[in-house]
């Protein structure tokens, strides 16, 4: 394998490395972003317990933002397939 195989080959595992942070990143910033939206919603005055309407609540919460997200990457990802469909 010439050094330059070598050096394509290793750029091409950075740049899966850094796709796949990336990625992660975007994971941990949506559920951030879940936790402080429906923590807003659903939390009225913090107890030691959750009672069942705010266990439900945040459920609820959590559960339709991610519908909500892999509606909108469907959305997107159809649209792309489209796009290159042109």
């Amino acid at each position: 394998m010439s050094e330059f195989e070598n050096l394509a080959g290793s750029d091409k595992e950075l740049q899966e490395f850094l796709m796949i942070e990336k990625q992660k990143a975007q994971v941990n910033a949506q559920i951030h972003e879940f936790n402080e939206i429906c923590w807003e919603k659903c939390i009225g005055k913090p107890s030691n317990k959750l009672d069942s309407a705010t266990e439900t609540c945040l459920s609820n919460c959590v559960d339709r933002f991610i519908d909500t997200s892999l509606l909108i990457t469907q959305r997107f990802a159809q649209m792309l397939q489209k796009h290159v469909g042109e």
